[in-house]
């Protein structure tokens, strides 16, 4: 399934529309059609800034937000590359703190696209090597780049001497892919997400990790001696304590570090890996005050997000929204233990694409959900809703279905949750008018 994408301006929906033709890798792995359109290009990944690689089933985007935010803090310009967007395709590449522009972007991908018609590469392979072009060319500070699948054969993986790599948390996700035969991989599957995550390791480019089962722990510590990568994993080479605030302690000293604005005590583990990855390398410098304030200013939306009153808010009586594009069970886990501090049960409108585990995904959010209505995603392969809605029947959640999102929301009491899927996410902010800037 393709990663379709519209835009208003019609130059750059003309090479979105072009994008939208390019050949579906359906099982290829590998690097050589990356490797042969940024060899066209001039090779931009050699010359790009400072590079911090992030990885990770859940909290990659989360951790690169925080990044971002303690390098600006500090003074630094900043590029980023994430995905997949929520509402423009622009969202996915940041230049020294901005969203690329239409004109520049139009330019960007015709120039990218006319360079490798015949290099067979996909809609995210052409997307990187122009984030990576652009990069090339624009002075910044730092570069941000979050990992789009696995780690080991995505595009991103291309970065060539990163000043750190991490990896956020680990789960079961994309099990099509990630857990394909293999006999060079692990066969435990906790061990397989794992040498696939940290395939992002590069030698002498330090190596931060969370914490993680065993299994995972030990493909990690293998995959970082085979490459060469120094190691920092949670609990042994560096940690983090949430209460009050956030105590974290390395090899060079401990800090003191505020809570984040982002709600949901995972952010506390997020933030707290971006502080080591920014601790335990020597590129680029950021002060401790930098960091405190990154971490106050970081914004992500989509993750438990309560939507300002717009139009799409206004179906819903009392106006509580609350918007997570979560899709996975440990995103599930996640956003039960928010729920459970609301004091209340809450309605979800649900949608996911059928390559999700729907049943895994709302198991965790079961004993918090008062009812639940079933929608389909618009352009994309998603779960039937009376599929979702008999899945919610069998764990006692009162469902129902609906044929659009409108149609689910109206008259609906709050607080409601909309979640399973960041498509059906952008959705909502584009209806609500609260496109992510």
């Amino acid at each position: 399934m393709r990663d379709f994408a519209v835009s208003e301006d019609p130059r750059v929906q003309a090479q979105l529309d072009r994008l939208e033709a390019l050949s579906i890798p359906q099982g290829r792995l590998g690097l050589d059609a990356i490797r042969a359109l940024l060899a066209r290009l001039g090779d931009p990944h050699l010359a790009m800034p400072p590079v911090f690689h992030i990885a990770g089933t859940n909290g990659k985007g989360s951790s690169s937000a925080f990044l971002r935010a303690m390098l600006e803090a500090d003074g630094k310009r900043v590029h980023q590359f994430t995905s997949p967007h929520l509402c423009r395709y622009n969202e996915r590449i940041r230049l020294a703190g901005e969203l690329i522009s239409d004109v520049a972007l139009a330019d960007l991908l015709a120039e990218v696209i006319d360079a490798g018609e015949d290099v067979g590469a996909s809609f995210f392979e052409v997307t990187t090597a122009a984030a990576f072009l652009a990069f090339s060319r624009t002075p910044a500070d730092a570069c941000v780049i979050e990992v789009g699948l696995g780690g080991r054969f995505d595009a991103s993986n291309m970065v060539a001497h990163p000043a750190v790599c991490g990896i956020a948390s680990l789960g079961l996700d994309h099990e099509r892919f990630l857990l394909a035969p293999d006999d060079s991989a692990p066969a435990h599957p906790m061990a397989r997400i794992a040498f696939e995550k940290s395939g992002i390791a590069k030698p002498g480019a330090p190596l931060v990790t969370q914490n993680y089962v065993p299994e995972a722990e030990d493909a990690i510590a293998a995959s970082a001696a085979r490459i060469g990568a120094p190691l920092h994993m949670r609990g042994r080479d560096w940690d983090a304590v949430a209460g009050e605030a956030i105590e974290y302690r390395d090899r060079h000293d401990t800090l003191t570090l505020p809570l984040p604005a982002l709600p949901g005590a995972h952010q506390a583990d997020n933030a707290a890996l971006a502080v080591a990855m920014l601790r335990l390398q020597d590129a680029v410098s950021v002060s401790a005050e930098a960091m405190a304030q990154g971490i106050r200013a970081a914004r992500w939306p989509a993750r438990l997000q309560w939507l300002s009153a717009g139009p799409m808010t206004e179906f819903v009586d009392g106006g509580r929204v609350l918007l997570d594009g979560g899709h996975n069970p440990d995103a599930a886990r996640v956003l039960a233990h928010y729920l459970g501090g609301l004091g209340e049960e809450v309605h979800a409108v649900c949608a996911m694409l059928d390559n999700k585990d729907a049943r895994g995904f709302l198991t965790p959010l079961a004993p918090y959900l008062s009812s639940l209505t079933a929608v389909p995603i618009p352009g994309h392969a998603c779960h039937p809703p009376e599929f979702l809605a008999k899945v919610a029947g069998e764990l006692d959640i009162p469902a129902r279905t609906a044929d659009t999102l409108d149609q689910a929301l109206t008259g609906a009491q709050g607080p409601l949750m909309i979640c399973g899927s960041l498509y059906l996410a952008g959705t909502v902010l584009r209806a609500n008018e609260e496109l992510p800037d």
